[in-house]
């Protein structure tokens, strides 16, 4: 809102100034900074709201080290990266932009079902909370809308050729004029090759000419199998104090790098990157999202204060699959969302084999101590603290790994 505010000051009214909301990276800085002051701020404050109204952590027997010491922590915690995210991007982004309107409709959507789950827990004191199926089909319908949007809509173009043929000056921006046209488009990015645009349209060419038009057929579901595994994997994360708040910031601020040069012509025509038109809106979405996570994390740091059940984890996992599917960058999240996908891992195999096994010899065995992973090294003995901090630790060298596919091919 104040982005339209001072558009109109500096354009209608022209008071010297104001002109430097145009800049994307200014309004970041202003997402960033408010997001943290309000997510410690008012982190506090909606911790002891949860308090009263009797929202704490029921602890299943895990026989893990510290595991009692947690019941009645209050859960819910997710409120806070919600409140903190979505109050600087309506105040700082351009609202009529797609893809911070998708963005917005991705975090409630998945915050509600979040929600759902975790009131079901608390409330009506069953520990399964929201039926599998429920959520599968929240992931599915967000899916659908957001697959949907991304192929249809007039406003999500791309440029894979930057060359230029015109430069002029605005009064906030140097702006190049690239020879080549917007187009709709379902091509995306292969990393660490060369010729690193792949089209899903292609998967169709056996059908021959005017394939292009049936692409939806297979983007569409793609979108909703990404979705649905990343906020399943960033579920199945938050699991101990600080890991996934911890993980998914550091796998935010890469793909906000992933963004920012994705949508300046400059920055893709230089690393010969594909230019996705108004996507770099998404930066200001991005800062307001990553000083949520670490205001959140100010209060889930162990010995944690709040949990942010499934209304924080399911959020950001849907949050995490959009942008990286909006910026063409799908076929890095198991490089980029590593731990995630580890964990998705170690949950899939250890119940594979105990089934496996227990069909074949009449006992069920066990690969890992614990699923998932990060209960196999609490059941190794490791505290809690020292597991976050290696993970966040690989979580850094999975985001830097990724970032330098923009030139590493």
């Amino acid at each position: 809102m104040l982005y339209y505010l001072f558009e109109y000051l500096d354009k209608i009214l022209d008071v010297p100034g104001t002109g430097v909301f145009q800049y994307i990276t200014f309004r970041s800085a202003l997402a960033l900074m408010l997001s943290l002051l309000l997510s410690t701020i008012y982190g506090k404050r909606i911790i002891r709201f949860l308090q009263r109204q009797q929202v704490g952590e029921t602890v299943r027997e895990l026989g893990l080290a510290g595991q009692n010491e947690k019941a009645g922590t209050p859960t819910m915690g997710g409120l806070i990266i919600i409140f903190a995210t979505l109050v600087p991007v309506v105040l700082f982004a351009k609202l009529h932009n797609i893809y911070i309107v998708l963005l917005i409709v991705t975090t409630l959507w998945m915050g509600t079902i979040g929600f759902i789950d975790d009131y079901i827990k608390i409330f009506k004191k069953d520990k399964e909370g929201l039926k599998g199926i429920f959520k599968v089909f929240g992931q599915v319908g967000l899916g659908l809308i957001v697959g949907t949007v991304l192929y249809f809509s007039p406003g999500v173009t791309v440029r894979t050729d930057t060359s230029t043929s015109d430069i002029f000056k605005e009064p906030t921006e140097t702006v190049i004029m690239p020879a080549s046209v917007e187009v709709k488009s379902t091509a995306t990015t292969i990393p660490f090759f060369k010729n690193n645009e792949f089209d899903y349209a292609e998967l169709l060419a056996w059908t021959g000419e005017g394939h292009e038009k049936w692409a939806w057929l297979i983007f569409i579901p793609v979108v909703i199998f990404i979705i649905t595994a990343v906020s399943n994997g960033a579920n199945l994360t938050d699991g101990i104090d600080g890991l996934a708040a911890g993980t998914s910031a550091v796998s935010v601020l890469a793909l906000g790098i992933f963004t920012f040069v994705s949508g300046n012509i400059i920055f893709s025509n230089y690393l010969n990157i594909m230019y996705i038109p108004n996507s770099g809106e998404m930066t200001v979405f991005i800062a307001a999202f990553v000083g949520s996570l670490i205001g959140f994390l100010w209060y889930n740091s162990y010995p944690a204060s709040v949990f942010m059940g499934d209304t924080g984890s399911l959020t950001i996992g849907g949050i995490i699959a959009v942008l990286a599917i909006a910026v063409r960058k799908e076929m890095l999240i198991p490089l980029l969302c590593g731990i995630f996908l580890v964990e998705n891992l170690s949950v899939v195999l250890q119940v594979s084999y105990f089934k496996y096994t227990k069909k074949r010899f009449g006992e069920g065995r066990r690969i890992f101590l614990m699923s998932p992973l990060h209960h196999h090294y609490q059941k190794k003995g490791y505290h809690e603290s020292k597991i976050v901090t290696r993970f966040w630790i690989v979580a850094i060298m999975l985001a830097i790994l990724s970032i330098v596919t923009l030139k590493l091919r």
